[in-house]
This record gives structure tokens, C-alpha cells and sequence, in this order.
């Protein structure tokens, strides 16, 4: 594949998935896996190490338009971290059919329950909000140290399901993803080489993307039609989780 087209999908990729506050290796990882036929471990390190840049520049972006919130994103990042190394530590140990379908079951059901929280009404206890978040970073930092995935599900779906406007859920999730991105590539750069000849193209188109996505998301806070964005990364999540069965 060539370099300006590599360099086109990652402005893609890096558009929508700092859109929409995911990390976006699980799109990285089926690039590399799909069109470069690397080995897992290096997919895996590579997707990871690629997605970091755009994330930060994404971030400090949506943190000076202020649409990130800290409370839960800290309380996310500070569960998530351990779990992203004991996830890396017990991978060897987790037969691949097992892990595959606990990630079909999770991405599907927090798919489900935001469609639910989006036609519901009824209002959030702060310890179950306190407890919940530590659960999602948790489910977060193990995709990420287990499989080399960004971890931007559970957290994105934790956020909208604590009640989090749309859009600051998804800049939150960015500034979760920024810490656990980090101490994923090095656990994995440790255990699989980075294939710098799609990364680094990959990573430029990214990083033009995580400019364009706060911008983005400006205009779409103004629709008047801003709560579909719920329903379509509900319905990407449940995507995402049938789509890992295949």
C-alpha cells in the first residue's frame, strides 16, 4: 500500500475515532493485520504505538475547549492503568477463543445499554457512578493489555452511560485513552516490533485528523440533531463486538 494512501487513512481514522473518543487501534490493528499480514504481537504494538500521537494532540485540543471532565476521566485512568499491566501479564495465558468472545459479549451489551440510558430517564446514584467508572477503566485498561486495543468502548460507554454530555464524553474518553495508550505501547513495544513503514504514514495522517476532529465536534454540539451521535456509536459498539466473532 502506498505512503499518500496510508497517509489518507490515517486522517480517516484519526478523524473519527478522536470524534468520537476512541483510540482507534482496533481500526489501525485492521489495517496492518488486513493489508500487511504482520504477525499479532506486531499489529498489536504497531496499532497502539500509531494511535498515541493523534490521541494527544486531540486531547489538549478538547482541554482547552474545555469539554473534558477530569472526575470521572481520573477516576477511570487511575483503574484502568493497573489492569492495562496485569491484562499485558496474563495474555499468554488467556486462550484467544475465550478473550474473542468476552469482547463480542462486552462491546454488544454497552452497544445495548446506551440505546437504554439514551430512552430512559431516570437519574444516577453518585457511589454507583463512583464504582461504575473504576469498572469500565478497569474493562478498559485489560482490552488494552491483553489484545493491543485502545480501550475506547468501555470508556466512551461507561461516560455516556454516567450521564456525560455526548461530546464531553467523548473528549474525556480521548484524555483516558492518552494514559492508557502510553503504558500499552510500552508493554508492548517490549514484546512485538513496531512496523514503522505503515506506522509512521499512518501516524502523520493521524495526527492531521486528531486537528480536524475537535472541530468536528464543535459543529456537531450545535445540531439541534446532536443526540443521534449517541445512537451511532451505540450501534458501532454492537458493530464492533459481532464484528469480532468473524
Amino acid at each position: 500500500m502506498s505512503f499518500i494512501l496510508l497517509v489518507i487513512l490515517g486522517i480517516v481514522i484519526g478523524t473519527i475515532v478522536i470524534a468520537l473518543g476512541g483510540g482507534g487501534a482496533a481500526f489501525y490493528l485492521g489495517v496492518l493485520t488486513a493489508f500487511f499480514n504482520l504477525a499479532p504481537a506486531s499489529a498489536a504494538a504497531t496499532s497502539i504505538v500509531t494511535a498515541l500521537p493523534s490521541l494527544v494532540i486531540g486531547t489538549i485540543i478538547y482541554i482547552k475547549q474545555g469539554r473534558v471532565n477530569f472526575h470521572y476521566g481520573n477516576q477511570m485512568l487511575i483503574s484502568a492503568l493497573p489492569a492495562v499491566i496485569v491484562g499485558a501479564l496474563v495474555a499468554p495465558f488467556i486462550p484467544q477463543l475465550i478473550y474473542t468472545w468476552l469482547i463480542a459479549i462486552i462491546l454488544t451489551a454497552l452497544g445495548i445499554q446506551i440505546i437504554i440510558k439514551q430512552r430512559s430517564t431516570s437519574t444516577k446514584n453518585k457511589t454507583h457512578g463512583k464504582f461504575a467508572a473504576a469498572m469500565y477503566g478497569v474493562l478498559s485498561g485489560l482490552m488494552v493489555g491483553i489484545a493491543g486495543l485502545s480501550g475506547g468502548g468501555p470508556i466512551l460507554a461507561g461516560l455516556l452511560i454516567l450521564g456525560l454530555d455526548t461530546f464531553n464524553a467523548t473528549a474525556t474518553s480521548s484524555y483516558v485513552l492518552v494514559g492508557m495508550s502510553f503504558l500499552g505501547s510500552i508493554m508492548h513495544m517490549t514484546n512485538g516490533s513496531i512496523y514503522w513503514q505503515a506506522g509512521i504514514p499512518l501516524i502523520i495522517g493521524a495526527i492531521v485528523g486528531a486537528f480536524i476532529a475537535p472541530l468536528l465536534v464543535n459543529k456537531l454540539a450545535k445540531s439541534k440533531r446532536a443526540y443521534l451521535v449517541q445512537y451511532f456509536i451505540a450501534i458501532l459498539l454492537i458493530f464492533m463486538g459481532i464484528k469480532t466473532l468473524f
